[in-house]
């Protein structure tokens, strides 16, 4: 293989490398193999290096690219290869018509003449001049009031019927329960919740009567509203 003889400088990127190599085998981007290019890539790379030249991350990187297709080309699957290859070949034919339309431009370009002038320094009146209805604006001010009282924390209000709503234990409406059964004495199972006065002892209520039959404390017999809680005594089972 012939030595390397170009700089970094003469590229704009690891893309106009590779551009640069394909040309040398003579063949159109959509036809080269890739694989085909890495050992020139690479020597390239090392040769930067002996001269202890400074060598872009984006070349570097576009070398690790390489490496990677050409490893797993080897594999004996190599249709992840193939579809890296593939689209690499794509970045480069669009790389290439970026450079053909640049040329193009740049030709352009050069036939025209042109005066650079200094900037011109613009005093900015920043006076307002716009008149506004007064329902216009108080309608903007109520809005503009509105979103800093939206900042605010809620008022203490908010909280009070949060704070004041009495939390019932279910530990104390076992302790009622009990003290109102007698042993032999049936109690129909609606008198444990009269004299309610919120959800939260309803529901602890409930709960108190679910924890002491599953405790067999007491023995509930019926159905919905007609049935009766009675308590179990010591080592009788129901």
């Amino acid at each position: 293989m012939e030595p390397i003889q170009y700089k970094t400088e003469v590229f704009e990127g690891p893309l106009d490398l590779l551009l640069f190599l394909i040309s040398k085998h003579k063949v159109s981007i959509n036809d080269v193999v890739i694989t085909d290019l890495i050992d020139q890539y690479i020597e390239y790379i090392r040769a930067l290096q002996l001269e202890n030249m400074d060598i872009a991350s984006e070349f570097l990187e576009m070398a690790a690219r390489l490496v990677y297709i050409k490893t797993v080309s080897l594999l004996p699957v190599y249709d992840e290869g193939e579809k890296l290859q593939e689209e690499l070949r794509g970045e480069l034919s669009e790389y290439a018509d970026c450079q053909l339309m640049a040329g193009k431009l740049s030709k352009i370009a050069k036939g025209f003449d042109y005066i650079e002038t200094p900037p011109e320094k613009i005093e900015a009146d920043m006076t307002y001049t716009r008149t506004h209805a007064p329902e216009e604006l108080l309608k903007h001010y109520i809005s503009a009031i509105g979103k800093s009282m939206r900042k605010l924390p809620p008022p203490v209000e908010a909280f009070t019927k949060i704070v004041a709503s009495k939390i019932v234990s279910v530990g104390s409406r076992v302790s009622i329960i009990l003290s109102q059964l007698r042993i032999g004495e049936k109690r129909n199972i609606e008198q444990f919740f009269e004299g309610s006065t919120s959800r939260s002892e309803m529901v602890a209520t409930f709960l108190a009567i679910l924890s002491l039959v599953k405790s067999k404390q007491i023995y509930i017999d019926g159905e919905k509203t007609t049935a009766t809680v009675e308590l179990i005594q010591e080592g009788e089972t129901q």
